[in-house]
């Protein structure tokens, strides 16, 4: 029985283009339909796809269209449902952030990669740091902070300096940006059901801005983040290239 597949594609012209060759090989059914979402673009797309079809339970396998591609298999047009039918599964779940602005508002965002707070303004943003309530770091001064899953350990955390995480570590990335005090503290590493919160001290003169996978919050005084099991995407990859081997390969380049 042939595979129900749902093409997307980014607005990349190349990503449009080969949605076209593809749907006419393969067919296309709506997201709801599919046994399979196969996302066309890069790695950016790929992070908007999974969190358009969080709702729906068909695995999401991406083909690069676009540069890194980190997230995605190699394109080809060629024996795709043979692929999908060999393809590795790899379950994440993301981290769910819910951020306070000066004005009292609040707003809920999930992250694949990470949540990150950066300094809205010409000086450093000052940090509070406290994991499950307890007070762990009273000033962080930096350019910014971050919280990273292992599936986003390459990514804003790795140029950051921070660690690259196994994919099944259950294990949370809490890295600083540009720390200058305490002197280059480079963070920690957290137990996957840890509860970070960052408060923003000074944040009138210091403005600091909040980001779960670039969606951005401005103005925030508070972010609580922690890892949400109940939402599960699943990414498929061909076997051999599955994203546990891609991040320790990341590792000795």
């Amino acid at each position: 029985m042939s595979l129900r597949i749902a093409f997307c594609a980014s607005e990349a012209p190349i990503a449009q283009s080969s949605r076209e060759a593809l749907t006419r090989l393969y067919g296309d059914h709506t997201v709801e339909g599919a046994d399979v979402i196969v996302a066309l673009g890069g790695d950016g797309f790929m992070l908007q796809t999974l969190h358009r079809t969080e709702q729906n339970p068909a695995p999401v396998y991406g083909m690069n269209r676009g540069t890194v591609g980190f997230l995605m298999n190699e394109y080809s047009e060629h024996g795709l449902e043979e692929r999908l039918r060999a393809a590795e599964e790899t379950v994440i779940n993301p981290l769910a952030m819910h951020a306070t602005r000066r004005d009292g508002t609040t707003h809920e965002a999930l992250a694949i990669n990470e949540v990150s707070l950066l300094r809205a303004g010409p000086q450093a943003a000052r940090l509070r740091i406290s994991v499950d309530g307890k007070l762990r770091m009273p000033e962080l001064v930096c350019d910014g902070a971050l919280v990273a899953t292992p599936a986003g350990s390459t990514a804003y955390n790795y140029s950051a300096h921070g660690p690259i995480l196994p994919i099944g570590s259950d294990v949370l990335a809490l890295t600083a940006m540009a720390a200058f005090r305490p002197r280059r503290w480079r963070g920690a590493l957290l137990p996957k059901t840890a509860q970070v919160t960052f408060e923003v001290l000074d944040p009138d003169k210091r403005p600091v801005m909040a980001e779960a996978d670039s969606r951005a919050v401005r103005d925030v005084v508070r972010v609580d983040i922690r890892s949400e099991p109940r939402v599960v995407h699943r990414v498929m990859f061909d076997p051999g290239h599955g994203l546990e081997e891609r991040l320790i390969r990341e590792q000795f380049v």
